[in-house]
């Protein structure tokens, strides 16, 4: 298959022409984001099965004529784990293409693993073993050797055929509208764009605060995304996890306590100290009608606990006989929300709850037993629903 390199409008221009008319593209980006809160694009790789190019933003201003053919809706975007390039597009349009299909999502349901490697993918269903030469290249740097622009065009060229076997699969089982929600997720900005004063909610360890902690906890996270936007830094070079969350524990109410914090950095505290410090005397003022809720606030007992751990064990047990991958049937969460209750989670709706939320919520509600046969679990009718029936 023929790779271009297109680094001219005039070559540009011609590349969309050539890809008009394709019913799918396969997609993928190179893109560096170590110094920064957005990512920086550095190429952009396509293919319609026949033909691969390597685009370079780097050198072209307007990329325009592809971006036209990467929002076509007519058009299904491929790739795989396509969160992060999307996030790319998303950036650069203020929209997301659609629609989209993920192998790394389908393969999930075929039985190829969790999270699967896009190496790995195309080994099992290729039987193509893709150079790993390049993994930590600097994709910023100017010029691009050959062998680069090589290893980035198999990352869409293997795509091609990858989509087309995995679609057939799909079709083979059934199962090509399993996937419809998941792939309108990945398209719906809210993924990608999460409000400052709800950031808190992904700092891991705010189950350890309570109360106006977490109050402290949610102006401290907002102001530093506000920050790390604005700089177009990463959060990390502003003010690390960890600092976040010691600093709403102890929640300091002068500089002098400021400067007590262990771990904090003396610049950091020179600079934003005072903000800070603001911050956490507003958040302890807050009344308790105002402070956050996490949603740990149901903590499951020992045996509630237990019930989860067995609702975990029929997901493994009905995926694996499906042949599909358990964490995309159901995380943990799911199941204690299960338990719990709640009707909304999306593991009693659509294609995870055919396959295993209606059965996990009999087994809740004592409709089904599970025993233990030739070592694998067996779920059948409880006794009382079995006499129901027989009324």
């Amino acid at each position: 298959m023929q790779t271009l390199y297109v680094d001219t409008p005039e070559a540009l221009r011609a590349l969309a022409e050539s890809l008009r008319g394709s019913p799918w593209l396969a997609l993928d980006t190179e893109f560096i984001r170590e110094k920064t809160f957005r990512p920086q694009l550095s190429l952009v790789q396509v293919s319609n099965g026949s033909l691969t190019a390597c685009v370079d933003p780097l050198a072209l201003t307007d990329l325009t004529p592809l971006l036209d053919l990467i929002y076509n809706p007519t058009v299904t975007k491929v790739m795989h784990a396509a969160r992060q390039d999307l996030e790319i597009f998303l950036e650069l349009r203020g929209e997301l293409p659609r629609p989209v299909f993920d192998t790394q999502v389908a393969a999930t349901v075929l039985g190829y693993g969790d999270q699967v490697g896009y190496g790995s993918l195309v080994r099992q269903v290729l039987g193509v073993d893709l150079e790993k030469a390049h993994t930590r290249t600097d994709w910023m740097q100017r010029p691009l050797a050959p062998d680069q622009i090589e290893y980035a065009a198999d990352d869409v060229r293997h795509l091609a055929p990858l989509y087309q076997r995995l679609r057939a699969q799909l079709d083979a089982k059934g199962r090509l509208d399993w996937l419809d929600e998941d792939f309108a997720a990945l398209v719906e900005p809210r993924t990608y764009r999460t409000p400052p004063e709800e950031a808190w909610l992904r700092i891991r360890g705010a189950g350890k605060l309570k109360g106006a902690q977490l109050a402290a906890l949610r102006a401290l996270t907002a102001w530093r995304e506000e920050q790390a936007m604005a700089l177009d830094k990463p959060r990390r070079w502003i003010l690390k996890d960890e600092m976040l969350i010691e600093l709403a524990r102890q929640m300091p109410d002068t500089l002098a306590k400021l400067g007590r914090v262990r771990g904090l950095e003396a610049a950091v505290a020179n600079r934003h100290g005072q903000k800070l410090v603001t911050l956490i005397a507003a958040a302890r003022r807050l009344p308790p009608e105002q402070w956050p809720v996490l949603d740990l606030a149901e903590r499951l007992d020992a045996s509630q606990e237990a019930v989860v751990d067995l609702l975990a064990g029929v997901v493994r047990q009905l995926g694996a006989d499906q042949g599909v991958s358990p964490s995309a049937i159901a995380c943990r969460r799911d199941l204690e929300r299960v338990l719990l209750g709640d009707t909304e989670v999306s593991l009693l709706h659509g294609w995870r709850g055919m396959l295993a939320g209606q059965a996990l919520c009999d087994i809740v509600a004592g409709k089904t037993r599970v025993r233990v046969e030739a070592g694998r679990l067996v779920l059948e009718p409880a006794q009382d629903s079995l006499d129901e029936r027989k009324r």
